[in-house]
């Protein structure tokens, strides 16, 4: 499965990050197909640059974006937001609550 995700750049204490489309078994900062952009957290406001007919094109072929891709590429109207489970209370705690 080939997957868009968060390639991790920058020195020390300040990370920058390039969005890869990649094998999913490959390691993070392993082997890639093709850099889509570049994602800077550190600015004010965050730094988001996208080569949007590439991400189109990656989508349609099947590539499934990793969760904070997802996040990012939602803020830029790329895809629609995924379902995000929420956190369950542990069944004992609420067991005992009754």
């Amino acid at each position: 499965m080939v997957k868009i995700r968060l390639r991790r750049m920058g020195a020390k204490k300040q990370p920058t990050y390039r969005f890869v489309v990649c094998d999913a078994k490959s390691p993070r900062d392993g082997a890639f197909i093709e850099i889509l952009g570049h994602y800077n957290p550190r600015t004010e406001p965050k730094t988001v640059v996208v080569d949007h007919e590439k991400v189109k094109a990656w989508l349609a072929k099947g590539a499934q974006p990793s969760d904070p891709v997802r996040r990012l590429f939602a803020e830029l109207g790329l895809v629609e937001r995924g379902f995000v489970p929420e956190k369950k209370a542990p069944a004992a705690a609420s067991e005992a609550a009754e």
